[in-house]
C-alpha cells in the first residue's frame, strides 16, 4: 500500500510541477517509498524523494486515503525545501545572537545574560516557531492538492488529523510555543481549504 500510494502521489506531484512550469525543482529526484517496522507514529521524506513510513502510523491512517494524507504532507515538505529553509533560519538566528553578543561586550555580565536570554526567547517564539508552523500549513495545503490529484478524497485529511489529535497523551503546549498548529486550528484550516483541493479531485472510476 505504501508503494502504491507513493507512486500515485509521485505522478501527481510531477504533473502538478509540470503544469506550473516548475519541473526543474524535481531534477535529481529518485523516488523511493519504504515501510519501516517501528512503533513510532511518524513518516518523513528526504529531499530527493526518499519517503519512509513507520508501521506505527498505519493504525491511524487506516486506509489508502489516510496514508495519502501523510505521504502527501511529507512530500510537500521536501518539494517546498522546508529543511533547507529551517537550516537557513537557524543560521540567521545564530548570527543575530553573535552580533548582539559583540554589541554588549562592554556591559556587565548579568546585563549580557539578560539580553541574550531575551533574544533567545524572542527568536524562538517570534521567528523559529511561527516559521515552523508556516511550514506545516504549507505542507498541509500542498499535500491536500497532491492527494486530490492522485485520486484520494481530500476530505480524508480532516478525519486523519482528528484521529491523530485523539492519540496524543498529556496537555498540548500553547500554540505560540509549538512548532505545529494546534489540532483544531489545523483541522479548521484544512476544512476551509477543501473547496480548492476538491477542484483537483477526480474519483477513480
Amino acid at each position: 500500500m505504501v508503494k502504491t500510494v507513493g507512486s500515485k502521489i509521485q505522478q501527481a506531484v510531477e504533473r502538478y510541477m509540470a503544469e506550473n512550469k516548475m519541473s526543474q525543482l524535481l531534477d535529481g529526484y529518485q523516488w523511493e517509498f519504504n515501510l519501516i517496522e517501528s512503533a513510532d507514529v511518524n513518516a518523513w521524506c528526504m529531499p530527493g524523494g526518499k519517503v519512509v513510513v513507520y508501521t506505527g502510523i498505519l493504525p491511524v491512517t487506516r486506509d489508502g486515503a489516510g496514508l495519502a494524507v501523510v505521504m502527501g504532507h511529507e512530500i510537500a515538505h521536501a518539494i517546498a525545501k522546508h529543511g533547507n529553509e529551517r537550516m537557513s533560519q537557524g543560521l540567521i538566528t545564530e548570527l543575530g545572537g553573535a552580533a548582539l553578543d559583540v554589541a554588549l561586550k562592554e556591559k556587565p555580565e548579568k546585563t549580557r545574560q539578560l539580553w541574550m536570554t531575551a533574544y533567545g526567547l524572542g527568536a524562538q517564539f517570534g521567528v523559529i516557531l511561527p516559521y515552523s508552523r508556516l511550514h506545516e500549513s504549507e505542507a498541509d495545503h500542498l499535500g491536500l492538492i497532491f492527494m486530490a490529484m492522485a485520486g484520494y478524497d481530500p476530505n480524508s485529511a480532516a478525519e486523519f488529523w482528528q484521529r491523530m489529535s485523539v492519540m496524543k497523551t498529556g496537555p498540548a503546549p500553547p500554540e505560540f510555543m509549538s512548532t505545529h498548529p494546534s489540532d483544531q486550528t489545523r483541522i479548521n484550516r484544512i476544512k476551509a481549504e477543501l473547496p480548492e483541493a476538491m477542484k483537483y479531485y477526480k474519483p477513480p472510476k
